[in-house]
């Protein structure tokens, strides 16, 4: 197939999407997709240790569209040298490196990458009582048992699920956790948009800190000018998605969504955070909920510069700050090329460090008797945003309110009071306060049909067999 033709497939596979093309955006969309397809093998090669093989064959399965041009996709791995390369057909070369421990990958870009020095992590006690021993914790129920079985199976091979990792907690410790082959305890995986849940605690930290101001204009540069609308945006604008910055939308991952210019931002920009604060208003903040990644770049700008200005100063400040008191040992961040947190979607932890941090927001913020949130920030962010359709709230999703997304998940066995971290393709971090249930998936599944990473029946059967008001569920 020739270059003209691969670019025409493209373009009318997108066109069929219903997006309006220019012929600019379509140019760019072999280095989006080689972009993101970089990113991912090399963090999860490097970060994960997994195969890259997996990894390219799991990921592009899972993403709508994707079909299209993974054949036309060639990538490859050095080890020696710790990075990947990425090309379609020729088009769009992507190249990612991996910067080291703590640190995981960047897209190079052509120019010089700042060097990122991290201090070695201090051995710190966690405030967080301890979730598990050392060993895999089987179910402790027949009832637990057929969960994670089903949560595993693959009733569908035309949608794989590709089940990574599962945790469940009840009151604090872990009852059953499973893992696919390859994978362990202690292996950091990608969150995805999960992450956008972890920057918004250390948003709330910085709040209880009184650093941040949530109802208050961000300290933004480029915002600061006479008469400038964007001027009026404010942490909780950042958190709710509420912003109206014209950067697209980042609510689907497929094809079609690398005409996003907020995926231009990820996969050809060297520096996110200058690009997104660049960006006119689509809409008047507070106006109109649109769910991007920059508003969560933007919002990781923030952190950073609160923190000290550096890349390893917003690193110290969430290990001392949250990642330490929680416990969280296996945590990697990744950063661009110019020292901004991806905080839209590049945290890796392991399934029990997710699960450690859904127990902090379960015991509303608090961790060993110590306040880590600042006092109702749990029921802050799960708090519905007005017209976020999906049930959102504030750097988490959510099931209250009446959204159509809380009464789809509710309808199909979710209880009305769980809210929870999402990333795409199959990451959860779910927060059930009237079941004292905290239950990480994590996995390689397409977000479409919703039912396809099996997550409705985990959380139905988990629920069912662990019985309401904090007990198992006797008997089998």
């Amino acid at each position: 197939m020739t270059r003209r033709n691969l670019i025409l497939i493209l373009a009318a596979s997108t066109a069929l999407s219903g997006l309006a093309l220019t012929a600019a955006r379509a140019r760019d969309v072999p280095k989006v997709a080689t972009g993101f397809v970089a990113n991912v093998l090399c963090t999860e090669t490097f970060v994960s240790g997994l195969d890259a093989a997996r990894v390219f064959a799991e990921t592009t399965s899972a993403m709508p569209g994707a079909g299209l041009i993974s054949w036309a996709l060639d990538y490859r791995v050095d080890r020696a040298r710790r990075d990947v390369t990425v090309t379609l057909l020729g088009l769009g070369r992507s190249h990612a490196v991996y910067r080291g421990e703590g640190l995981g990958c960047y897209l190079d870009h052509g120019s010089a990458a700042i060097d990122i020095v991290l201090p070695l992590p201090e051995a710190r006690p966690a405030l967080l009582p301890e979730i598990a021993g050392p060993s895999i914790v089987l179910p402790q129920t027949a009832k637990l048992t057929a969960a994670l079985d089903r949560a595993f199976a693959e009733p569908d091979k035309s949608t794989p699920r590709n089940t990574r990792a599962i945790v469940v907690l009840k009151d604090g410790r872990i009852i059953a956790e499973r893992y696919a082959e390859g994978i362990g305890i202690d292996t950091p995986l990608l969150g995805f948009s999960a992450t956008k849940s972890v920057i918004s605690a250390l948003a709330g930290i910085l709040v209880h800190k009184g650093t941040l101001k949530l109802h208050e204009p961000v300290p933004i540069v480029a915002w600061r000018g006479a008469g400038d609308a964007r001027g009026a945006i404010t942490l909780d604008h950042l958190l709710r998605h509420t912003a109206g910055l014209a950067l697209g939308s980042s609510l689907q991952a497929s094809l079609a969504s690398a005409l996003e210019p907020v995926n231009g931002m990820k996969f050809m920009e060297p520096d996110m955070a200058t690009y997104a604060e660049s960006m006119p208003l689509a809409s008047a903040p507070g106006e109109t909920w649109n769910y991007h990644d920059g508003n969560t770049v933007i919002l990781a700008h923030l952190i950073r510069q609160a923190a000290g200005g550096r890349a390893a100063d917003m690193m110290r400040f969430a290990r001392q700050e949250l990642f330490e008191p929680l416990g969280m040992r296996h945590v990697t961040l990744e950063f661009d090329a110019s020292g901004n947190a991806d905080g839209s979607s590049q945290l890796l932890a392991s399934a029990r460090d997710w699960a450690r941090f859904g127990q902090l927001y379960l015991n509303d913020g608090m961790a060993g008797g110590k306040r880590i949130l600042p006092e109702g920030w749990v029921k802050y962010s799960a708090t519905p945003t007005p017209s976020a359709w999906v049930g959102q709230g504030a750097g988490f999703w959510t099931n209250q309110g009446d959204s159509f997304g809380a009464t789809y998940r509710t309808e199909r066995g979710w209880p009305r009071d769980a809210f929870f971290a999402k990333g795409t393709i199959g990451q959860y971090v779910i927060v059930v306060p009237s079941e004292r249930l905290v239950i990480v998936r994590l996995g390689r599944s397409p977000n479409w049909p919703p039912e396809a990473d099996g997550v409705f029946d985990l959380v139905r059967d988990v629920v069912a067999a662990t019985g309401a008001k904090g007990k198992l569920a006797a008997g089998n």
